[in-house]
């Protein structure tokens, strides 16, 4: 069975053998030694190619037709892994494979893969791209499974809310699930209060899209508990405490916690991995109308505490903490919540290089091998409970929006970790979701973040 995809589009992978087009990886130092095929050495030295990073020369044949290519890694391949993305998206249309090149067959193959990502749903230029073969020695079936979570991020973050609100993310939800044979159950509108899950709907009751959770299991019980939490603010206005313009113009992108969660759950399902999954994603528009709800209002959560609203726009944690005392009453040996959650998290380490937050000294560690394994930037920051005061509200038990605005990123993390008691492995990804330039292994726009990390270290147990 082919993994899921929210968009079809063609593989970006052939399997025609002799008849496509050879490509040759080369360092500068290939180049100097003449260590590669003697033609394209040939024509590289006669074009003054020096193999820079992502440079690219085409090779005619003595007919004048095309016959190959000339693909720079630069000199120190290691820097870029995927720097073969670029090839993706600067061959010409075709079928290609790669003859030589000083890069592990997997790591070739999936970043060219990544780099094949196309949003073109709005387009009407569609236009037709390369193809590259798998060596035989990479894991064909793995890869295809990674982009296809990754992909699957990606697409959902791009489609604009107008597409992509709580109704239309549910739809993408059900198909996931029906895909890979999984339960599911949704908890709508004032369903939301019967269930006890009054954040949530405190949240998303303004817009015309009612909220609600999903909720998909997978797998066999007594199996690995892994339990994922996603936030689901398909649009977020800031509510009354609107946002300016220039600050709600990538706003579709808050629900990139509930798409990469998604992401990970469908390599996990693809992956037949032994694993009892559980995967909740609180789902909301955060929109002003005479309902909405208000500064200074408290509200009591799933978890019994009460929570003062100091700022309607920091409404993210309010779901994630209904969505996590859930999570955790299952006692879960590994809980994992991703969300688009603060500014203060890229302002200390920027777009690419999302933090995570735990008090689980094994797994910090493991997750940061994880990362480093399959180049999937990660970086721990630390859950100071000296900052724990931050959070506490004179009239309430907690604030969702701490006075001062300093240490943002780990206040949320401060405030999650209140709803969650029982797990016996939690982590907090505060992730960005977004890539606002074209980088080797990505065109720019919606992204997944940390899944193929985490894919791998719950691969191997």
């Amino acid at each position: 069975m082919a993994p899921y995809q929210f968009i079809e589009r063609p593989t970006p992978f052939n399997t025609k053998g002799g008849s496509t087009l050879p490509i040759f990886a080369v360092t500068p130092a290939h180049i100097e030694t003449g260590t590669i095929d003697p033609i394209a050495l040939d024509w590289a030295k006669k074009a003054g190619y020096k193999a820079e990073s992502g440079s690219l020369l085409l090779i005619p044949t003595a007919a004048g037709h095309l016959g190959g290519a000339l693909f720079g890694l630069g000199a120190n391949p290691s820097e870029q892994p995927y720097i073969t993305g670029k090839l993706a998206r600067s061959l010409p249309a075709g079928d290609w494979h790669i003859e030589t090149a000083p890069l592990t067959a997997n790591r070739l193959s999936l970043g060219f893969g990544l780099g094949s990502y196309r949003f073109d749903r709005y387009r009407s230029d569609k236009q037709a791209a390369a193809t590259l073969m798998i060596p035989r020695d990479a894991d064909g079936a793995d890869i295809k499974r990674q982009l296809a979570g990754v992909f699957l991020a990606r697409d959902l973050i791009n489609t604009p809310t107008n597409d992509m609100g709580p109704e239309q993310l549910e739809a993408a939800f059900r198909g996931l699930a029906e895909h890979y044979k999984a339960e599911m159950s949704v908890t709508i509108g004032d369903d939301l209060l019967k269930e006890n899950f009054p954040l949530v709907h405190t949240v998303g009751r303004a817009s015309v899209d009612a909220p609600r959770l999903l909720e998909l299991r997978w797998g066999k019980k007594g199996h690995r508990k892994v339990t994922l939490v996603g936030k689901g603010v398909c649009f977020d206005t800031g509510g009354l405490d609107i946002k300016p313009a220039s600050s709600m113009l990538l706003m579709k992108k808050d629900m990139g916690g509930a798409a990469n969660v998604m992401g990970l759950a469908l390599m996990i399902m693809d992956a037949k991995l032994k694993v009892d999954l559980r995967v909740i994603i609180p789902v909301v528009e955060n929109s002003i109308s005479a309902n909405a709800f208000r500064p200074g209002d408290i509200y009591k959560s799933r978890k019994g505490l009460t929570v003062q609203i100091d700022n309607t726009d920091a409404e993210g944690r309010l779901i994630l903490a209904d969505a996590l005392a859930y999570a955790d009453e299952e006692s879960p040996d590994l809980l994992i919540d991703m969300a688009t959650l603060t500014g203060a998290a890229r302002v200390a380490l920027g777009p690419d290089l999302p933090p995570f937050f735990t008090d689980d000294e094994n797994l910090a560690q493991d997750l940061t091998d994880a990362s480093l394994e399959t180049d999937d930037p990660l970086w721990r920051l630390p859950l100071y409970m000296g900052y724990d005061k931050d959070i506490r509200a004179k009239i309430a038990d907690i604030t969702n929006a701490p006075a001062g605005g300093m240490a943002g990123a780990i206040t949320a993390a401060l405030f999650l970790k209140r709803f969650v008691s029982n797990a016996k492995s939690w982590a907090h990804f505060d992730i960005y979701g977004w890539a606002p330039t074209e980088r080797a292994h990505s065109p720019g726009g919606g992204e997944a973040q940390a899944i193929r990390a985490l894919y791998h270290h719950i691969r191997r147990g």
